[in-house]
C-alpha cells in the first residue's frame, strides 16, 4: 500500500479539495474506482543532522472521493473483494512514476505493502520489481515498507517473499516500529535495513524521560544491527531536537515538510531543519574529530557488483578480511567476510558453480549486519553499539548516512582511552572535581530533559582575591579545598552533579529535586562555609570582622570576611532548551545580583 501511517493520513481532506465525496463504494468497484481518482503526495525523510533529503514516503490520496475516511479503508475493501494483489500493483506502479519526477540524485522511495498481498505465488514482487524496471529506478532505490496491521508469520509465503525481496536489492523498514508483536522478530531474524519508530513514542519525547529512553535504547539496539532509525510523526522543533539526541538518523514529519503533490514543492535540503540543527548545537567538544583520526577507509563493495569481482577485491588485498558493501548513493548495507566466501573460492567447482546464474546467489546472498554509527557520535555510545554487537570485526562509521570508514577493535578501544583520558585532564587537580568540559555537558543534557525540575546553581567566592594577595595562594588554596569539602559533605550519598568551574568558582546541578529543598540545602552549605573558612583568618582579623587590602586600583580599603555566594537558575518540568549562550548570560546576571544581596542567595526561573 501507499499509506499506512497515521501521519498521513490526517491530511488526506487537503488533497480532496472541493471535490463532492461519493457514497461509500462496494467491493468488487474499489480497484476499478481507484484508478479514477487516486494519485500520490509525497513526504520527505531527511537527514537529521543537515536537512537534506534522504528520501520520500509515497502516501495515497483521494479515497476521500470515494466516500473513504481512511486509505485503509479502500485496501480493506481491495482485500475482502480479492482485489488486494491488483490494487497494490497499481499503487506501486503510479508510486514509481510520481518518484521519476523528483530530481534527487541518490534518494530514495519508500512505499508500503499490505500483508494481504502476499499470496503463496508471490506475484505482488513480481510487479513490484516489473514496475521498478519499467520506471528505470535502481532496486536499491526503493525500501518496502512492513506495517505492523496483520501478522507477517501468520502468512506461510511471508519468509520466502523477504528473501526474494531483499535478493532484488530494494530495501526493507518496519513501520509503526513498537506498535505491533512481530517487530523484534523481523529485526532479529531478517536483516531489516530501517525501522519507522512510531510517532506515539516521539510526540512530547522533550518533555518525557520514559519516551526519551525508550527511543535511545531503540535506536541503539537498531544501530548494534546495521539498521537505520527513521523517526515518523516530528511535528515540533523540540521533538526534532530530542530524535537528534536520541540517536535518530532520519526525521519525517510536518515540522520538516506536509505532503506534497505538487513535484515541484519539492526541495531537496530544508534550510529550517539546519537552522535549527546549528541553532541548537551543544556547546561541547566533539568526538568526530578522534574518531575520525582513528578511521581506515576500507574499500568498498557495490551491491551490484558480481562475484568475480568481489573475489578479486579480496585477491587484491589480501590482508583485508571483510568490506564494506554500499548501494549507488553510498548508504551501506552490511559487509561481505571472507570466511562466508571460502567455502566456494577453496572448493574446485565452487567458483564455476557461483558463476552460473541458475545457481542463484549474488553478492546480496552475502551481506552480513555490522553495526553503523554517524561520526558525531559520541564515542561512548558508539563503543557501547560495539561492544553489544557479538563477534563485530567493527564499526561502519558514516557521515550523512554515507560511508566514511571503517572503525577497528584495536582503532575503539584507543578512541576510549584517549577519551578517558581527556576527561581526566579536565578533572580539576587541586578539588579532584569535574572541570568545565564536564559542567558545560551536564548543563546541554540537562536543559534538553524537560521530564523533571532541574536546577543549575553557580557559587563564586566574594573578597577572595584581597584575601589570596593577603595571605597568600596556599591559603587561597585551603579556602577552595574548604569549600570543595563542605559541598561533598553537604550532596553526599545524593544525585547532585558536583563541578569545579576553577578558581573560587564552583558549580551543582540538581535533576528531580524539589527547588525549596535543594535552595534549602545551599544556603546550609554557605553557612557552613562561612563559619569554616572564618578559621583561615588570623583570630585579630575574625575580631575585626575583615582585613584591611588594596583594591584593583592600588588604594586601601576595608574588606568584609570572605564568604560564598551563590546564583541559582531553575528550569520547571516541560522547560525545554538548548540556547546555552542564554543561559550563560543570565548566569552572569545573577552572580552580580548575589554578590550585592546581603544573603548572597538569588534563585530566579529559566523563561522560555
Amino acid at each position: 500500500m501507499l499509506l499506512l501511517s497515521k501521519d498521513a493520513a490526517g491530511v488526506g481532506d487537503e488533497a480532496a479539495g472541493d471535490v463532492v465525496q461519493m457514497p461509500p463504494i462496494a467491493a468488487e468497484h474499489a480497484v476499478s474506482l481507484a484508478k479514477l481518482v487516486i494519485e500520490h503526495a509525497l513526504q520527505p525523510i531527511v537527514e537529521v543532522h543537515t536537512g537534506r533529503v534522504y528520501g520520500h514516503e509515497a502516501l495515497m490520496r483521494g479515497h476521500d472521493r470515494l466516500g473513504l475516511a481512511h486509505p485503509w479503508d479502500l485496501l480493506d475493501l481491495a482485500a475482502e473483494g480479492g482485489e488486494i494483489v491488483r490494487l497494490e500493483r497499481m499503487l506501486h506502479a503510479r508510486a514509481l512514476a510520481r518518484f521519476t519526477q523528483v530530481e534527487a540524485v541518490g534518494a530514495k522511495l519508500f512505499v508500503n505493502l499490505d500483508a494481504r498481498a502476499v499470496t503463496p505465488k508471490l506475484e505482488i514482487l513480481d510487479g513490484l520489481a516489473d514496475a521498478v524496471g519499467r520506471a528505470g529506478v535502481s532496486p536499491s532505490s526503493v525500501v518496502v515498507e512492513l506495517s505492523e496491521r496483520a501478522d507477517h508469520f501468520a502468512n506461510a509465503a511471508f519468509p520466502e517473499f523477504l528473501r526474494r525481496l531483499k535478493s532484488t536489492g530494494m530495501r526493507v523498514a518496519i513501520d509503526d516500529f513498537g506498535t505491533g508483536f512481530a517487530e523484534l522478530r523481523l529485526l532479529c531474524d531478517h536483516g531489516i535495513d530501517y525501522v519507522k519508530i512510531d510517532g506515539h513514542f516521539l510526540r512530547g519525547m522533550a518533555t518525557s524521560q520514559r519516551k526519551l529512553l525508550f527511543v535511545s535504547t531503540m535506536s541503539d539496539l537498531a544501530h548494534v544491527l546495521g539498521v537505520r532509525v527513521i523517526a515518523e510523526g516530528i511535528e515540533t522543533e523540540a521533538d526534532y531536537i530530542a530524535c537528534r539526541e536520541a540517536g535518530c538518523d532520519l526525521v519525517q514529519g510536518y515540522f520538516v515538510a506536509r505532503p506534497q503533490t505538487e513535484i515541484g514543492d519539492l526541495l531537496s535540503t530544508y534550510a529550517h531543519v539546519v537552522s535549527v540543527q546549528s541553532r541548537h548545537r551543544r556547546g561541547r567538544r566533539s568526538d568526530g574529530l578522534l574518531i575520525r583520526s582513528e578511521l581506515t577507509v576500507l574499500p568498498t563493495v557495490a551491491d551490484g557488483s558480481t562475484l568475480e569481482q568481489v573475489f578479486e577485491l579480496f585477491r587484491c588485498h589480501p590482508a583485508e578480511s571483510f568490506f564494506p558493501v554500499v548501494d549507488a548513493g553510498g548508504v551501506p548495507r552490511g559487509i561481505v567476510h571472507e570466511r562466508d566466501l571460502k567455502r566456494h573460492i577453496y572448493n574446485p567447482f565452487g567458483r564455476d558453480l557461483l558463476r552460473n546464474k541458475g545457481f542463484g546467489h549474488s553478492v546480496a546472498s552475502f551481506v552480513q549486519p555490522c553495526p553503523i554509527a554517524d561520526v558525531e557520535s559520541e564515542a561512548s555510545r558508539l563503543f557501547d553499539i560495539f561492544t553489544h554487537s557479538a563477534g563485530a570485526d567493527g564499526v561502519i562509521v558514516t557521515e550523512n548516512q554515507r560511508y566514511l570508514g571503517v572503525l577497528s577493535t584495536a582503532a575503539l578501544v584507543k578512541i576510549m582511552s584517549e577519551k578517558q583520558l581527556r576527561q581526566a585532564r579536565d578533572q580539576n587537580p587541586l578539588t579532584e572535581l569535574p572541570g568545565n568540559l564536564s559542567i558545560a555537558d551536564h548543563v546541554a543534557t540537562t536543559a534538553l530533559d524537560g521530564d523533571a525540575q532541574r536546577l543549575f546553581c553557580y557559587f563564586d567566592f566574594d573578597d577572595f582575591k584581597p584575601f589570596n594577595d593577603r595571605y597568600g595562594f596556599r591559603r587561597g588554596d585551603e579556602a577552595i579545598t574548604t569549600f570543595a569539602n563542605c559541598l561533598r559533605r553537604e550532596f553526599v550519598g545524593t544525585e547532585v552533579f558536583l563541578g569545579h568551574i576553577g578558581g573560587d568558582d564552583f558549580f551543582a546541578g540538581f535533576i528531580g529535586a524539589a527547588a525549596d529543598e535543594a535552595v534549602g540545602r545551599i544556603e546550609r552549605l554557605l553557612g557552613e562555609f562561612r563559619r569554616e573558612v572564618a578559621s583561615l583568618y588570623p583570630e585579630q582579623e575574625r575580631r575585626d570582622g575583615g582585613i584591611v587590602g588594596r583594591d584593583r586600583d592600588g588604594r586601601l580599603r576595608n574588606y568584609p570576611l570572605m564568604r560564598c555566594s551563590a546564583a541559582v537558575l531553575t528550569l520547571e518540568p516541560g522547560t525545554v532548551t538548548a540556547e546555552l549562550d542564554r543561559i550563560g548570560l543570565m548566569i552572569a546576571d545573577l552572580k552580580s545580583e548575589a554578590k550585592r544581596s546581603v544573603s548572597g542567595l538569588v534563585v530566579r526561573r529559566f523563561e522560555d
